[in-house]
């Protein structure tokens, strides 16, 4: 072989080394756009439903001729999302979020987010629910989320000043074609060292971090929501109708509130109002869903007639509604309540709180509004927490009952005592005996009936001695 020769062959190897025409050729056949990872327990069927396309269009843009052949770990381009690369994942929306800072999070356009997830309302990027996402290739799905906000009575240009920014990248983030429709309070998103930081993106700029402890929210549980904001912030809100009430603590301000548990399982508005030190507004609102709590029908119950007659509840719940009405502004409790029993009947319970009623053949329009606690007529009953009893009497329901204020709107009841220890007005600490287990009032047996109520709803008494709130 001559040398010439050789030296053709050579560059022949080189060129199949540095360039593997075959593999690359088949990869430039594939269409252009996002790919789905296959998961265990994915489906062709399910992974086009997923995207909102057909399984043909899905097949053909990957050449597959068996839907059931397809294998976890292979990748699938997805049809239809011209300009969006990289792989598809699932987020979950946390709280304080909205279609524009997840667009920016994530880096997408808000109209291909909303086409990605079949958006038909804002209102269905509720805070808990999933986002599909597209995630740069050896990237985490996120990024960091920087804001400018615009004050009150600040143009744009006085505004990217302040930044040490250009006002025409200001008026790009902002996605508007002038300035002159940026609302104060109004928060523009971007990147660079000046605005970095991992707040939420939905709310303007002194608002540190926004959380609420469990999503979704319960039938009967507690929401507890957190908002990290400088001393002197002004907040207002409301759960759906309920209003919430902020109190500062030592990282920002806290909103406990109870989540009725006979309110309908659906989604709700949980909106924010509210003024920061230097005057810029503060105005958000998102979606929250609310579960099915899940509470059983307990057997029919045979009780006296008075203790059913629906005058006599309605009026004994006007006015239980009058008494937990106010919102101390002090927090005098500490961590978990405490039983209320002594600890050999700390456990023992003949009926929780939820559990749907029927009172002598009625439909089931009850529900049980406290835990009931065993305990034979006699048996001592405790404060859970420090407080302040704000209302001792006999009720027709209830029969001889307590109730003591523990502040922030936080209130513990006891009922069907035979005897009340504690009056109208007086301090109780944690362990003090107010009174004693009973069988007045709308009962079957002797027992203790211990409500927790929060922000004027009654909540399940055991998530209170099991967790601490805030």
């Amino acid at each position: 072989m001559n040398l010439k020769m050789r030296n053709l062959i050579n560059l022949l190897i080189a060129a199949c080394i540095l360039f593997p025409w075959v593999s690359v050729q088949a990869q430039e056949e594939q269409p252009n756009g996002p790919v789905y990872i296959i998961e265990a327990g994915d489906s062709l069927w399910g992974i086009a439903q997923r995207f909102g396309i057909s399984m043909d269009d899905l097949a053909e843009a990957n050449g597959i001729t068996d839907p059931g052949q397809i294998s976890i770990g292979a990748r699938l381009v997805i049809p239809g999302l011209q300009g969006v690369q990289g792989v598809l994942v699932t987020e979950e929306i946390p709280f304080g979020e909205n279609l524009d800072s997840l667009s920016f999070r994530y880096q997408i356009e808000r109209d291909m987010l909303i086409k990605l997830n079949h958006f038909t309302s804002p209102d269905e990027a509720y805070a808990g629910s999933q986002v599909i996402v597209p995630q740069r290739e050896g990237e985490a799905p996120t990024r960091s989320v920087g804001r400018a906000t615009v004050k009150v009575n600040q143009s744009l240009m006085e505004l990217a000043i302040s930044r040490g920014l250009s006002p025409w990248s200001l008026l790009s983030a902002s996605q508007r074609s002038g300035g002159w429709d940026l609302l104060p309070g109004e928060s523009i998103h971007l990147e660079g060292a000046a605005i970095h930081d991992e707040t939420m993106g939905a709310f303007p700029e002194g608002v540190q971090q926004v959380s609420i402890a469990s999503l979704p929210l319960i039938q009967g549980q507690t929401l507890s929501l957190r908002i990290a904001a400088p001393d002197g912030t002004s907040l207002t809100g409301f759960l759906n109708e309920q209003p919430l009430n902020f109190f500062p603590d030592d990282d920002g301000y806290v909103a406990l509130q109870g989540v009725y548990a006979l309110l309908e399982p659906g989604s709700y508005p949980l909106s924010i109002d509210g003024t920061l030190p230097d005057g810029t507004p503060l105005r958000f609102s998102q979606t929250i869903y609310v579960r099915d709590g899940d509470y059983p029908y307990d057997p029919p119950l045979a009780v006296d007639s008075v203790t059913t007659d629906i005058d006599n509840n309605e009026n004994e719940n006007a006015l239980w509604a009058e008494v937990v009405a106010s919102r101390t502004p002090e927090k005098y409790w500490a961590g978990m309540l405490q039983s209320p029993m002594p600890e050999y009947l700390s456990d023992c319970f003949p009926s929780w709180f939820g559990h749907r009623r029927s009172y002598n053949g009625s439909g089931y329009l009850f529900f049980h509004t406290g835990l009931d606690f065993c305990g034979q007529t006699g048996v001592d009953i405790y404060a859970p927490a420090p407080g302040r009893v704000v209302f001792v009497g006999e009720l027709i329901v209830r029969g001889n009952a307590t109730v003591i204020d523990h502040g922030w709107g936080v209130y513990t009841a006891y009922g069907h005592q035979s005897e009340i220890f504690v009056s109208a007005g007086d301090w109780v600490e944690t362990g003090d005996l107010i009174g004693l287990v009973g069988e007045t009032g709308r009962v079957t047996g002797p027992h203790l009936h211990f409500e927790v109520i929060v922000g004027g709803v009654q909540v399940d008494p055991l998530q209170w001695l099991g967790e601490e709130f805030p």
